[in-house]
């Protein structure tokens, strides 16, 4: 069996850090009141002149420095964004040319938080199928764009960043030992489209429009469903959440994260937080945590990583992989 297996993982961080003390002086709220009910302390703010491109491109070099990948080797980049640079072309062909590739496809892909997940079970597809023999796969976000910052409910939640992995096609034995990609499930449901979504686009209104969420029927709905497709990535590959070495949650709010391991009997040991640094960055805060716990040498080659994330749509997802 050929599986999807991470060759480098990289990412970026624009240098703005905005504190809930900056918030507090803005908008109704508190340092105390954000952390209670998100666990989120800080985040960080693109400058006025860096797109998603920009980012994106930074933790694409970062990934391919790390696993020591030439850029002419990949043929495939598929990049997880719901800020992109323009309504077309997809922001993946700036990263491609920024890259000085002139072969093989990108393309972006739109499933809001839950993209990454989606881009990496897209990518393992077409890798497993032979069409393609490496890819870069990237989240990279500036939701400090579409956020309103005078509502104070999701002002306080987001922040901009990138992170990227290289893949690579690798023929494996098929059994759970395998490094790579395990398993990956994906949902969607559209009847809870109005809970989060955001204001405007192309079609509708003609602008960019703003974020909106009603946070307590998201919270509500966010446990339940995580878990479903967790249960899932477990039945197909006969693991347990004791084998789990490493779970990577989509950081959105830190009550959600440990609410859902702990429904699962994760111990919080093998949790990666990093939602209190980075707040929300939508579809890069995955990819954002797997390079930190790689950098500081959480996650080794061999471990069981355990991936989910739930977004706006709504749309959900988990993926089993050996790193």
């Amino acid at each position: 069996m050929t599986r999807s297996v991470v060759l480098g993982c990289g990412s970026y961080l624009p240098s703005r850090i905005l504190t809930n003390a900056d918030l507090a002086r803005k908008v109704d709220t508190s340092d105390e009141w954000i952390v209670q009910r998100t666990g989120i302390r800080e985040r960080r703010i693109a400058a006025p002149s860096e797109r998603t491109s920009d980012l994106a491109l930074a933790a694409a070099r970062a990934a391919l420095a790390d696993g020591q990948v030439d850029p002419q080797s990949i043929d495939l980049i598929v990049l997880a964004t719901s800020t992109p640079d323009n309504t077309f072309p997809a922001t993946a062909v700036s990263v491609q040319a920024g890259l000085g590739i002139t072969h093989g496809a990108a393309f972006d892909l739109q499933a809001v938080c839950s993209g990454f997940i989606f881009a990496l079970a897209a990518a393992d597809g077409f890798l497993k199928n032979g069409g393609f023999k490496r890819a870069l796969v990237i989240g990279a976000e500036t939701f400090s764009r579409i956020i309103d910052w005078s509502d104070r409910a999701t002002c306080v939640l987001f922040g901009d960043g990138a992170g990227a992995v290289v893949l690579e096609a690798v023929p494996q034995n098929g059994t759970g030992t395998d490094r790579g990609i395990l398993t990956a499930h994906l949902r969607s449901d559209g009847r809870y489209r109005d809970k989060l979504f955001v204001d405007g686009g192309p079609s509708s209104t003609g602008t960019t429009g703003h974020l909106r969420m009603e946070g307590r029927e998201v919270f509500k709905y966010a446990v339940a469903m995580i878990t479903d497709v967790i249960v899932d990535a477990f039945a197909a590959t006969g693991y347990t959440a004791a084998d789990v070495d490493w779970f990577v949650p989509h950081q959105a709010n830190k009550r959600i994260i440990e609410g859902s391991a702990q429904k699962l009997g994760i111990a919080p040991e093998k949790i990666v937080i990093t939602v209190d640094k980075h707040g929300n960055t939508s579809a890069a805060s995955i990819p954002l945590a797997l390079s930190v716990a790689v950098k500081d040498g959480r996650i080794k080659s061999g471990d069981l990583i355990l991936l989910e994330a739930m977004g706006g749509g709504f749309t959900w997802g988990a993926i089993l992989m050996r790193w």
